[in-house]
């Protein structure tokens, strides 16, 4: 059944329709545990972190040049003002959450530095359209220009949600409002080179009732795939601009741009009714999680155009793995997610979450990683901690990037992360991620619904959900069994009974006290890739829970190209921070030719022993090693 939702702040997606609904901010809070620690992590450091560098090397100063009207050189690539706009969106969500003075003034303070280099028509951009500059809207392939406004719009809709307005707003409702102008009907036909627009109109339209934002998204996305952008040598797959929307199958082209779209397109097909370019989102997400996705939940094969490569193209050693497109592929299961119930996408959330999102940040939260390999084969180089690194060379976390969209985007993730953990429906409660928190909210249907849930998730697979309040009328509390997961169980009462399906749904009428216990079995398991994928033939990985792991050099005592597990050796579990598993080492011969024969090349291998793997999200923190997620067998 699909319900309507009422206006409420409810996060940074807020559909109109859809099987389930966002619970409104608040009504959900972290406790303890893994994402409470990161969360606080992320307004003690990783907020300041990012503000600080920005303000060292101009990225904020660029709004205060803008404003004076006097020729300035820009710092910094041309998009980085929306840097400052994800900054201020992670800010906004933090302070929703925890009000916090020194951190209210900072955001207020830096509002009104970019506020103040609006123009008077509305546009807001500081490397376009003054004398000295570029034109205005003259290099939509490369500019960013539409890229940074719709960071802008999702960081006044933030404010909007968290403090029921503001000076950003203002700003915000007047760059749209001139974008309907300049691109809506009877104006310029045209699209960004960097989707991000798309999926911003259609929160600034739900969060304001204004639709002319939404419609202005659907001409963006109906306009996508019609060759409006420049040809380039990545050809305009890498724009997403070869195909329209609704006729593509896959994901193609810059992972980060398809995925954007991809969310927009969701965004505009539930506030219009769009069920044809609904089902074709769909259909691409389902392709391109079967074919093009790595096991980490990672996107993005390729280093030279930071795009997704042909179907069962995925290469650990070369893999891109772009920080930003692990988040905004959680922003498209998310909507779709709301939109179907169907919770192969909160799976999918939890698997890039813990592995392809959380790899990024070190875990002092002052570096970060921006591309991610699943195999790195020499040594890391530590970065400067005062000196900003190219992507590209940084083989190690660094503290900041020549284009850090990667940190940024982390913190505001990190901010309202909580949103994504439960919904409700008419007569029901969903909780999709598991951890330690309080839900006290309120029913499509008006009934009240509180618990308090507790687990050491993913170290353990044991949830306990206690109500705590005595409820008037029957609640359908819905949890969510991983797809990962085999012989879970619910007791109920003091009562275990096995747990078949996706989910396992409790209806009563809850009092105070009456406790639930899901309990998933979480074991270190073996995990084989698909044939297809040649990078990975004959290789094995280890997987516990939602945990992908990894073997360092710093546990194997040698490089890890020389290491091979032994044919049908298992993972020897002792907990989440102690999986070993049995391998052999390779001892190298000395140079004798090539490395090729005319069979199996035999070479000396040492008896089976144990090493110790690492969860994949915490590799690189203990120095330079090498690394790898599949390991040969042999």
């Amino acid at each position: 059944m699909t319900i309507t939702h009422t206006t409420v702040p409810a996060g940074p997606v807020v559909p109109s329709t859809g099987a389930l609904r966002p619970l409104p901010l608040g009504d959900l809070r972290l406790t303890g545990g893994y994402w409470a620690e990161w969360q606080q992590r992320n307004a003690d450091t990783v907020i300041r972190h990012c503000e600080t560098w920005m303000e060292r090397i101009g990225w904020t100063g660029n709004f205060d040049a803008a404003a004076t009207g006097e020729p300035f050189d820009h710092a910094g690539i041309e998009f980085v003002d929306s840097e400052v706009y994800k900054l201020l969106e992670a800010m906004a969500w933090q302070l929703g959450m925890q009000p916090d003075d020194d951190l209210a003034d900072r955001y207020e303070r830096l509002v009104e530095r970019v506020a103040a280099a609006q123009d008077a028509d509305g546009y807001l951009h500081t490397s376009f359209g003054r004398a000295w500059q570029r034109p205005r809207w003259s290099d939509l392939e490369w500019g960013h220009e539409l890229y940074s406004m719709g960071h802008l719009l999702q960081a006044a809709v933030a404010r909007l949600r968290t403090a029921g307005g503001g000076r950003l707003v203002d700003v915000a409702i007047r760059v749209a409002d001139h974008l309907v102008d300049v691109f809506g009907t009877g104006g310029r036909e045209a699209v960004c080179g960097h989707p991000e627009i798309e999926p911003a109109l259609v929160e600034l339209g739900r969060a304001t009732g204004d639709h002319r934002y939404v419609d202005l998204a659907r001409t963006f996305v109906e306009r996508r795939g019609h060759g409006l952008l420049a040809p380039i040598e990545y050809g305009q797959e890498y724009f997403q601009d070869d195909v329209p929307v609704r006729d593509a199958d896959v994901l193609r082209g810059h992972a980060v741009r398809a995925l954007y779209l991809a969310a927009g397109a969701v965004d505009v097909a539930v506030e219009t009714g769009d069920r044809e370019l609904l089902r074709a989102v769909e259909t691409q997400w389902t392709n391109t999680v079967a074919r093009r996705t790595y096991l980490t939940g990672a996107m993005g094969a390729h280093h030279q155009d930071e795009a997704f490569g042909a179907d069962h193209e995925l290469p650990p050693d070369r893999e891109y793995g772009e920080t930003c497109a692990a988040i905004a592929s959680n922003m498209l299961s998310w909507r779709l997610l709301l939109e179907t119930g169907a919770s192969k996408y909160a799976d999918l959330i939890e698997r890039t979450l813990y592995n392809a999102v959380m790899v990024a940040p070190r875990e002092d939260g002052r570096a970060f990683f921006y591309a991610n390999t699943m195999h790195q084969r020499v040594e890391g180089t530590v970065p400067p901690e005062d000196e900003v690194s190219r992507r590209a060379l940084s083989s190690l976390r660094a503290p900041w990037f020549e284009v850090s969209c990667c940190p940024t985007n982390l913190s505001r993730t990190l901010a309202s992360v909580q949103t994504v953990f439960a919904t409700v429906s008419d007569d029901g409660l969903q909780l999709h991620q598991y951890g330690d928190y309080e839900v006290d909210t309120v029913l499509g249907d008006g009934t009240r619904a509180a618990f308090s849930v507790r687990s050491d998730w993913p170290r353990s697979g044991r949830v306990e959900v206690v109500a705590t309040i005595d409820g008037d009328e029957p609640v359908a509390l819905r949890l969510r069994v991983p797809s990962w997961s085999s012989g879970a169980t619910l007791d109920v009462a003091g009562q275990a009974v096995p747990v078949e399906g996706d989910t396992v749904t409790v209806t009563r009428r809850f009092a105070a006290g009456d406790r639930i216990v899901l309990d998933v079995p979480v074991r270190a398991r073996i995990t084989v890739p698909d044939p297809r994928i040649d990078a990975v033939r004959g290789t094995v990985a280890v997987e516990r829970g939602p945990l992908v792991y990894a073997l360092e050099s710093l546990e194997a005592g040698t490089d890890v190209r020389d290491v091979l597990v032994p044919t049908g050796a298992e993972p020897v579990d002792h907990g989440a921070d102690d999986v070993r598993l049995p391998v052999r080492s390779l001892a190298a011969p000395e140079p004798d030719g090539l490395p090729y024969g005319p069979g199996p090349v035999a070479l000396p291998v040492d008896d089976p022993r144990e090493v110790r793997l690492v969860p994949y999200a915490t590799w690189g923190n203990r120095g330079p090693s090498t690394m790898r997620v599949f390991l040969p067998v042999g």
